[in-house]
């Protein structure tokens, strides 16, 4: 028998938050440019989620576990969002699928469900922001 990963869709509920996300980024790009560190956008943006009223938590440390051992240091994630949300952020000229598999992590050690990639290093960011489901 063949082992098959299903994907299941996101609530409506953690659409809406992911929307609300989106559109954050999308005034931050507006309003910023290309061009500044990560920190700056991810400040930003948490700002614009707040004003919309969404929790966020930045700079989460995840443990890492290893055959149930815990392993020493910890994954640190860019924002968390609702609780439900993971957000990566980049500064980079182009998203790699490495950024992609590394989202995925994140979202398997978090336990979080969706998550965010999201390039403000560019031009147009509608073609910077990828969706992961886990």
């Amino acid at each position: 028998m063949e082992n098959k990963v299903v994907y299941k869709e996101p609530s409506v509920e953690l659409d809406k938050i992911a929307n609300q996300i989106v559109d954050s980024a999308y005034k931050v790009h507006i309003k910023k440019g290309p061009g500044l560190l990560e920190r700056i956008y991810r400040d930003a943006l948490i700002i614009e989620m707040r004003k919309r009223g969404l929790l966020v938590e930045k700079e989460v440390h995840v443990p890492v576990y290893y055959d149930d051992i815990l392993l020493e240091g910890d994954y640190v994630l860019d924002l968390i969002v609702e609780g439900q949300v993971v957000v990566e952020l980049k500064t980079v000229e182009q998203l790699l699928p490495i950024h992609r598999s590394q989202l995925k992590t994140y979202l398997d050690i978090s336990g979080c469900h969706l998550g965010l990639l999201i390039n403000f290093n560019c031009i147009l960011i509608k073609d910077n922001i990828k969706r992961v489901i886990h």
